[in-house]
């Protein structure tokens, strides 16, 4: 697999050394899981299972050893296809009696509603994660997951609100100098049409990822010295999810596809990063 471009700048954000001492924290993500109304769940099945089994099996040659337990699951949003009950006990029976790891969602346009509004899934979310917006910490990591209300109105590309870069700016102070950061929102690089103005907002924060989901595919971006991650989902064409780990000196974040049973290694699509040395395409 081949490591992407890097600049000084991405080195000294990704990863404040004194903090992140003894850093490897592995976790998977997806996103756009679109459980049925009726609450069917069993084209979310092979990925599940694929998860599960996903610990031990060896990473490319180029980085070595092997895939650990998932500390937990990402979901970057739209778990259900509208808000339905049905929907919302569907995806809480897979988490439960499926899924072997922890499940942590930030929730997409799809889950309340649209212009047919259902408070279902925003009252699941904050029943089970304590708000819309929340954040965790994790093996020296701290995640924030940001919700933003989508104009149901709308283009597909839209803004993160105002609202919802005033809650990211506030958690942002909040962590330690250093600390690397991980920010998880629906909207993925291609369909946010305000990235400069969040930009702006993690200013000098140590942000080493942005993952979202949206638009079904996993791709990478870096922009403005930031690493932009688009997570798979199971209503693609493919049969990816995303292995991410972040270590001292490494960040990953690599496709699989689990049919396949081969790495996705498109540049595009991959982020394999070695702090501290340059390297080219």
């Amino acid at each position: 697999m081949k490591s992407l471009p890097v600049t000084p700048l991405v080195f000294s954000l990704l990863m404040g050394v004194s903090v992140t001492h003894g850093v490897d924290l592995t976790f998977f993500g997806w996103s756009d899981q679109h459980v049925k109304t009726d609450g069917s769940t069993q084209h979310l099945h092979p990925f599940i299972d694929a998860m599960n089994a996903m610990p031990g099996t060896p990473y490319p040659e180029s980085i070595g050893g092997e895939v650990g337990n998932p500390a937990f699951i990402i979901g970057a949003g739209d778990v259900t296809e509208w808000p339905t009950n049905a929907a919302m006990r569907g995806y809480d029976v897979v988490l439960a009696k499926r899924l072997k790891f922890k499940a942590m969602d930030v929730l997409g346009n799809h889950d309340d509603g649209g212009l047919a509004f259902s408070p279902t899934m925003l009252n699941w979310c904050k029943r089970r994660h304590g708000s819309l917006s929340y954040v965790f910490q994790e093996g020296g990591v701290r995640f924030i997951a940001l919700w933003s209300k989508f104009d149901p109105k709308g283009k597909p590309f839209q803004a993160i609100t105002a609202e919802s870069l005033g809650y990211l700016k506030t958690e942002l102070t909040k962590a330690p100098g250093g600390q690397p950061i991980v920010l998880f929102t629906h909207l993925c690089y291609d369909a946010m049409t305000n990235r400069d103005e969040l930009i702006k907002v993690i200013g000098d924060a140590n942000v080493v990822l942005i993952l979202g989901g949206h638009y079904h595919k996993a791709t990478f971006h870096s922009y403005k010295g930031r690493n932009w991650v688009q997570l798979p989902s199971p209503k693609s064409d493919f049969n990816h999810f995303t292995v991410l780990r972040i270590t001292d000196d490494r960040l990953l974040a690599l496709p699989y596809d689990f049919v396949k049973k081969e790495w996705v290694s498109n540049p595009r699509q991959a982020l394999d990063l070695r702090i501290g040395e340059a390297v080219n395409k």
